[in-house]
């Protein structure tokens, strides 16, 4: 769709929105099919072992370069939510007054972007993808984004991302040249057969910081995680919802997928490391949403915290912890794009985002305010929403492993959540309204639509979590199998 727009006359703007909406309605219809019909690949014999819709063709053979494509059992769960986003970015996208025709092939560039990295087998396949979605970004937040730190902001995320990169880039370079291929089953199915030809310690102690730090970095891993309150305060509704709810979650996929069943030793070593940095997602970064005076500033800073319960899982090392980090991956992308998506309507709206100077708002936006306190809710992982579900799945995980940093983690999330959140709802839907306040209306007509797609979502995972568990049991062996490796190290 993104190259149909291209040949399309820039004056027929519905054009761009109307192709939009559609192309991602086309892939969420894909990724529900994908999702229902998901049935893994049970020969133990077979490279592609647990995964489905495999399709491959050569792209670059001399690097050993194709075109690989499937799901396993935590991909599929991914593009699902890829899927949802994206459709309720593209419906979401109606404040672009301004070139809506770049606008909408950067979005659509995004979405393809993203969906592919997460089906990616082949490991510069995966990298690249990951590249085509996150360029737009930058573009987007300079070119639509609000505010007059807008640029900078540009310029950080830029920079911070690109370092971030650049740094995973050279770790998985350093892969390819020992095994001497980018197809990762088959890099996973040596690895765990023992051919004699592993990295070594020191090799892969190397290799996991590299991928560990570079893909942190994109993620939002604290201390290095400056760029993301800033952009996303300045990026335009549908890039933040894009970027924070989807685009963020693939440097953990890739330390899932890739960093921990290639380079077990790497795992041993820097895992208890990332286990302490996580806490300062959840405790530095709460605290200073517990600051903030802006919506959006709130929202972002909330986001990166989140990430922490991510971050726990990983460096669990159990199966219930990685079950629980894929979970809390899906939850949070769906909550993210809602949060994102509100504070966009509200700016759009009043023009400001300064809790101080709004009041009162669920007495004249009865619907906006409702969903508003429901988002802020699955933020405080109140039972019922998807969130609860993956966080008290971390925590079972991670308390086997690690008691006293889960047991901080528990109290941040328990305290200093619920105390940004509960804030939040008190200053901007209770009380009463200013004289002075900004004129708001409610969500209007058909416009409701995303919001209740990603809060339905949001209800029925958290009701019913089986719906992502049985997914992710299907890779279980696989999981399972990193998990043991690295307890023999």
């Amino acid at each position: 769709m993104a190259l149909v727009l291209m040949a399309v006359p820039r004056e027929n703007r519905a054009v761009f929105r109307w192709g939009a909406i559609l192309a991602t309605l086309g892939s969420l219809v894909l990724a529900l099919f994908v999702f229902a019909k998901f049935e893994p690949n049970t020969d133990l014999t077979s490279i592609n072992h647990g995964y489905a819709f495999v399709q491959t063709a050569e792209w670059i053979p001399a690097l050993g370069i194709s075109f690989h494509v499937g799901v396993d059992g935590v991909s599929v769960l991914l593009v699902l939510m890829a899927a949802i986003v994206a459709f309720a970015a593209a419906c979401c996208a109606s404040g672009i007054k301004a070139r809506e025709k770049e606008f909408a092939i950067l979005l659509l560039l995004m979405t393809g972007g993203i969906l592919g990295a997460f089906m990616a087998l082949d490991i510069f396949l995966m990298y690249f993808l990951h590249e085509l979605a996150l360029i737009p970004t930058f573009i987007m937040i300079g070119v639509w984004g609000r505010g007059e730190n807008r640029e900078f902001a540009a310029y950080k995320t830029t920079l911070y991302l690109s370092l971030g990169a650049l740094l995973a880039l050279v770790g998985l370079i350093m892969i390819y040249l020992h095994y001497e291929t980018f197809n990762l089953p088959e890099i996973i199915h040596r690895v765990q057969a023992d051919q004699g030809d592993l990295m070594t310690t020191g090799q892969q102690g190397l290799v996991f910081a590299l991928l560990m730090f570079g893909l942190g970095i994109l993620v939002g891993l604290w201390p290095f995680h400056t760029w993301a309150p800033l952009a996303y305060g300045a990026a335009p509704t549908a890039t933040a919802m894009m970027h924070a709810g989807v685009i963020k979650k693939f440097g953990l996929f890739m330390l899932i997928r890739v960093a921990l069943p290639i380079l077990p030793d790497g795992a041993q070593q820097w895992l208890p490391v990332l286990a302490w940095l996580c806490l300062g997602n959840l405790l530095y970064c709460g605290l200073v949403a517990m600051r903030q005076k802006d919506l959006n500033g709130l929202i972002s800073n909330s986001s990166v915290a989140h990430m922490g319960f991510v971050f726990l899982g990983i460096a669990s090392m159990t199966f219930i912890g990685l079950t629980g980090a894929v979970m809390v991956m899906v939850a949070h992308g769906l909550l993210a794009a809602l949060a994102f998506a509100l504070s966009g309507h509200l700016h759009q709206q009043a023009r400001t985002l300064d809790m101080d100077k709004l009041g009162g708002l669920l007495t004249v936006m009865p619907f906006w305010g409702t969903l508003l306190l429901m988002a802020l809710l699955a933020g405080c992982g109140l039972p019922g929403f998807a969130n609860f579900a993956g966080e008290i799945t971390v925590f079972f995980g991670a308390w086997k492993t690690m008691p006293l940093i889960t047991g901080i983690a528990a109290w941040a999330a328990l305290v200093i959540g619920a105390v940004y959140m509960l804030r939040a709802a008190r200053q901007l839907l209770h009380g009463p309204r200013a004289d002075d306040a900004p004129h708001t209306d409610d969500v209007p007509g058909w416009h409701k639509l995303p919001f209740i797609i990603l809060l339905g979502a949001l209800l029925l995972f958290g009701f019913a979590p089986k719906l992502l568990t049985n997914k992710i049991e299907t890779a279980r062996e696989s999981l399972e199998h990193v998990v043991e490796m690295y307890k023999r190290k």
